[in-house]
């Protein structure tokens, strides 16, 4: 007989009974002046802001997943979904808060930021509706469109083309839409597996941060900081190999990530006329970056998207982390294969900035040849995994009979499948 779904006995508190106890006394020990003299005498102000978010956010996850769960907010599982169980969402809430009261308590507070802050919190508010009750996609796109005006207003934009003339300003301010749109999206895409777009968001502010300290970028490295630190507080809630997820991002979650992950990197210096330099952002974001691309021209060669609308409005499993659970047998293998790209990709980044122009178009021309690679197995899933036998395995025509329980069925389609 089936067990009853029961919260108290699925979801164990993270880190031991004693883990959130101690994350509240840590906190307070953090409040404590002296501690925070200390860190900022050390010079590990970013440091502090890191340890500071993940605690909070640590501690605001399970009363936010108690609200979820009191108030039905909850992701039931259907046919294109990984998980079995119904799950508390609202996970970005607890993200967004720590991410505020580390900026507000450390008093990290620029125009720029407080843009940043404003649209951030817009992106929250028009996802946590989202995720009570669907919204239209064009709707939800209309208001990233309008945040990330928000981000431009406050004066945070790219600066790739000439400022001083008027086609200059209009592009800067299209391609940066473009850009934080299309990251927020691509963030969007990648929260369908435990813990890959919150362990994702985590790298990559990492990276950013560590290219901001290195270009002595300061309020630019302390927000990378403590968004690190309120993703990675997060985290033990939403990645637990071998066990399921105890709550989501949500829609709030995915898209704040990625539109102020988009943001910062829009509010960095790049070294706007240096090709070289200007890779490095690409290298940081390119997981995000190949897997819109890769999706697109495949959905669009393919014939299953016809214009832009069909393509905001597809729903499929033909991401990089689907195909990779595929190639990789399991959800947690696919997730550490996508870190690892992640972390391969921003460590090339680093370097580059530091390396001459001969070893950066080495590094670039590495980080495509890894690509390449990604994409022979994104094929390779696509067309169908041999078994260890060297035959097929199931379509997906058979594993659906299977789970609809026509075993009869499902058997003879495989005798078929092993007598070609």
């Amino acid at each position: 007989m089936r067990d009853v779904f029961h919260p108290s006995k699925s979801m164990p508190v993270p880190l031991g009974r004693l883990g959130y106890p101690l994350a509240i006394l840590a906190v307070l020990i953090l409040f404590l002046f002296p501690v925070k003299n200390w860190f900022a005498q050390e010079g590990l102000r970013w440091l502090y802001i890191a340890l500071f978010s993940f605690l909070i956010s640590f501690l605001l996850v399970r009363p936010t997943r108690a609200v979820a769960r009191r108030q039905g907010i909850m992701d039931v599982p259907d046919g294109r979904k990984l998980h079995r169980e119904p799950t508390p969402l609202l996970g970005g809430v607890a993200i967004y808060l720590a991410f505020v009261v580390s900026l507000l308590v450390n008093s990290i507070l620029t125009p720029a930021v407080w843009g940043l802050v404003i649209a951030g919190t817009a992106v929250v508010v028009i996802s946590v509706i989202d995720d009570v009750r669907p919204l239209p996609a064009s709707l939800k796109l209309g208001i990233l469109i309008l945040a990330a005006g928000i981000v431009i207003a406050s004066g945070t934009s790219l600066t790739l083309f000439p400022t001083r003339v008027l086609w200059g300003q209009v592009l800067n301010i299209v391609l940066t839409i473009l850009w934080i749109v299309g990251i927020t999206s691509a963030m969007n895409f990648f929260d369908g597996m435990d813990g890959l777009a919150a362990g994702l968001a985590a790298i990559t502010s990492l990276f950013l941060g560590i290219i901001a300290f290195q270009s002595e970028q300061v309020f630019f490295g302390l927000m990378a900081a403590a968004l690190m630190g309120s993703t990675l507080g997060f985290l033990p809630y939403n990645f637990r190999p071998g066990k399921r997820a105890t709550i989501f991002l949500g829609d709030a979650g995915s898209h704040f990530l990625g539109f102020m992950l988009a943001s910062l990197a829009v509010m960095g210096e790049w070294a706007e006329h240096d090709v070289v330099n200007l890779a490095a952002p690409l290298l940081i974001f390119g997981v995000f970056i190949y897997d819109m691309l890769y999706i697109t021209v495949e959905r669009v060669a393919l014939g299953k998207v016809k214009n832009i609308r069909e393509w905001i409005e597809y729903v499929g499993r033909d991401h990089l982390h689907h195909r990779m659970e595929k190639v990789l047998g399991r959800k947690e293998y696919a997730a550490l294969f996508v870190y690892a790209l992640s972390l391969t990709l921003g460590l090339g980044a680093t370097v580059l900035l530091m390396a001459s122009p001969p070893a950066a178009f080495l590094l670039i021309f590495q980080a495509v040849v890894i690509l390449l690679v990604v994409t022979i197995l994104e094929r390779r899933a696509r067309n169908g995994v041999p078994s260890s036998t060297g035959l097929a395995g199931p379509d997906e025509h058979t594993r659906q009979l299977v789970q609809t329980g026509s075993a009869a069925k499902a058997e003879h389609t495989i005798q078929e499948s092993v007598g070609q």
